[in-house]
């Protein structure tokens, strides 16, 4: 497999606590050797614990993760930006980039109600969405 030059990818959400830092656990996991990998939120809410917790249960750690706000990133020439919520999309400040913009509006875990297991079972689906989706990214943009 030939690989093309390193991407910079910036993965954007709401308040980068949930999807962001799943996403970004995936692109480190898929193409962390051929990409470099950010995360950020158009707010800044500290990385999800049950997020940390659900990724633990697909052997990927993202417990040291920060939670990052876009303008920390705005020298940072993106090749992509993908944001992973509505919100982010309507309200993701003007980035001056040559970036190719990606968007998918996964459902937010954090707002699932119900018991403890019902809650980390939507943790679980929205994971496996996420999984699904960085997965091709990676292999329709980043393998050849």
């Amino acid at each position: 497999m030939h690989l093309k030059n390193m991407k910079k990818i910036l993965v954007l959400c709401t308040g980068n606590s949930c999807r962001s830092q799943i996403a970004e656990g995936y692109l480190r996991h898929f193409a962390g050797n051929i990409a470099e990998i950010f995360s950020a939120g158009v707010e800044t809410h500290g990385v999800n614990p049950k997020a940390i917790e659900i990724m633990k249960h697909d052997g990927i750690d993202i417990s040291l993760h920060t939670s990052n706000n876009i303008n920390e990133y705005a020298e940072i020439d993106f090749d992509y930006l993908i944001t992973v919520c509505d919100n982010a999309n309507r309200s993701c400040p003007y980035f001056p980039s040559k970036a190719i913009k990606l968007h998918y509006d996964f459902p937010d875990p954090a707002k699932a109600i119900g018991t403890e297991e019902q809650v980390m079972e939507q943790f679980r689906e929205v994971r496996e969405m996420i999984r699904r989706y960085i997965r091709n990214f990676v292999k329709e943009n980043l393998e050849d």
